[in-house]
């Protein structure tokens, strides 16, 4: 297996309510020459997920479109939530590395077009719900669970306003984006959702050995270094789960102290 599996119980369902299990995936980065990464995905399925929630950034090429599908075949058959990335919409393009030290700010710089409507029809027609500026309502072992979810905020593509409002009658309200900058996870708060999902970061991508474990040197938006991966919560907020990711862009094929991971979340009853 060539990436770490990231494991998190939450207590967030009504009290006797069965277990959910969540598999959180993003940031594949997906071209066509990407085998072992492709064997990997189609892997997913062993870890007997529930429900499916990825995070955007499915693609880092025009003509990767069939590959995800393909590579996400047998997950497609489960229940699944999904937004995009900005590599949805755009390939990717050569940039100083050293810029994502900087202050996130200023033009992207942006590929040729992706065609991302054919990876949409894609995903909705196995079942899949695109929660880009939508909310939709899904019932997994009995629990009732109100989903919504952003386009990209990395592109300003982002509106909360479109689905903003206190949730619908469901047992748990999450959140689904792709880069968990603070306004979009602000809004998400602000109606008191339960379990907010991101990706983007990539952990880091390249991470200092530091006291406790290792320390990112970046988030690419701003979200604080300390939450760049993994399961965190801060006081009166959603518990918030920010994949490392699987995948790098194809002009920085390299991870530091922060491998491929994807995430299996265990919803379970409170006390």
């Amino acid at each position: 297996m060539g990436y770490q599996l990231r494991e998190a119980t939450l207590a967030v369902l009504p009290p006797g309510a069965a277990p959910i299990r969540v598999l959180h995936f993003s940031d594949l980065h997906l071209t066509p020459d990407r085998s072992q990464e492709i064997a990997d995905i189609k892997s997913f399925i062993n870890h007997k997920p529930d429900l499916v929630i990825s995070t955007g950034d499915f693609l880092a090429h025009k003509d990767a479109v069939p590959v995800a599908l393909h590579a996400l075949d047998e997950l497609l058959a489960l229940p699944g939530l999904f937004v995009f990335g900005s590599n949805d919409y755009y390939a990717p393009k050569f940039k100083n590395p050293l810029n994502y030290l900087r202050k996130d700010h200023g033009p992207r710089i942006l590929g040729e077009d992706i065609p991302f409507k054919d990876l949409a029809n894609g995903l909705e027609r196995r079942g899949w719900k695109n929660l880009n500026h939508a909310r939709a309502m899904i019932t997994i072992n009995g629990s009732r669970i109100e989903a919504r979810g952003t386009d990209d905020a990395h592109l300003n593509r982002d509106d909360y306003n479109l689905v903003a409002g206190p949730a619908a009658d469901c047992d748990l309200a999450i959140g689904v984006t792709h880069a968990p900058y603070k306004r979009v996870l602000d809004a998400m708060n602000r109606d008191d959702l339960d379990v907010i999902f991101a990706g983007h970061t990539h952990g880091g991508q390249v991470r200092l050995p530091w006291p406790g474990g290792s320390k990112a040197l970046t988030t690419n938006c701003d979200l604080p270094k300390s939450r760049a991966r993994g399961v965190s919560v801060q006081k009166g907020e959603a518990w918030l789960n920010v994949s490392a990711g699987m995948g790098t862009s194809p002009f920085a094929r390299i991870r530091v102290a922060s491998p491929p991971e994807v995430s299996l979340i265990t919803l379970e009853a409170s006390i």
